[in-house]
């Protein structure tokens, strides 16, 4: 995978996007800001940070992706790598349903994915030294450039999402006393069904990865 790195971006995610539908990358790169000024959040809203916080989006072809991870279960696949590797270090963080980050009750980050031609792209957001209003910092200080490294090599290994899902069902059960937006309705997760494709059972409705 190619690294470029940036002081500054308005966002990796719509710049990696960008080069992507322009044909300008046609190889699996990761595009690493020291600082995002315009960042992606959930539901299209803008991710609120800081220098010193850890923002990267990267592209993967489709034909470079663990053989049985479904395509709408990407976003809790890639997140849960970062999780794990996180949790090593010490980090109480765990996944809320399907790609936000948490330590406690607190959000302290979030990914999400789309397909673009023939690549996944990912982007990832963690708060390191700051976090917007009701909002957490990462309760463990890291090394981001060795954090970066061993993200990329876990990648490289193309776990399967059978090995993936068996871990995340058992923390699926914290999501139960969350919420999630869909369809302009504020839905309890307290009674959802978790399907082994990722997706959920709420509302008498199958609901899949949000983004």
């Amino acid at each position: 995978m190619e690294i470029i790195y940036f002081e500054e971006l308005e966002s990796t995610q719509k710049y990696l996007c960008e080069k992507i539908k322009n044909n300008e990358i046609n190889i699996n790169t990761a595009i690493i800001a020291n600082k995002q000024t315009n960042g992606i959040g959930s539901r299209e809203n803008s991710w609120q940070s800081k220098e010193g916080n850890l923002h990267f989006s990267f592209c993967l072809k489709m034909d470079d992706l663990s053989k049985d991870l479904p395509l709408a279960s990407c976003s809790i696949y890639f997140a849960f790598l970062m999780k794990e590797i996180l949790s090593e270090y010490g980090s109480k963080i765990w996944l809320k349903w399907p790609n936000d980050f948490y330590i406690d009750d607190k959000k302290i980050g979030g990914l999400m994915s789309s397909k673009i031609n023939d690549f996944l792209v990912v982007g990832l957001g963690l708060n390191l030294v700051y976090a917007p209003c009701k909002a957490q910092v990462l309760d463990i200080n890291i090394d981001t450039t060795e954090l970066l490294k061993e993200y990329f090599v876990s990648i490289q290994k193309k776990q399967s999402w059978k090995n993936i899902f068996s871990k995340y069902m058992l923390e699926f059960e914290k999501s139960r006393k969350f919420f999630i937006h869909y369809d302009g309705k504020l839905l309890s997760l307290d009674n959802a069904l978790l399907y082994k494709d990722g997706s959920i059972l709420l509302d008498n409705k199958r609901i899949y990865s949000l983004r």
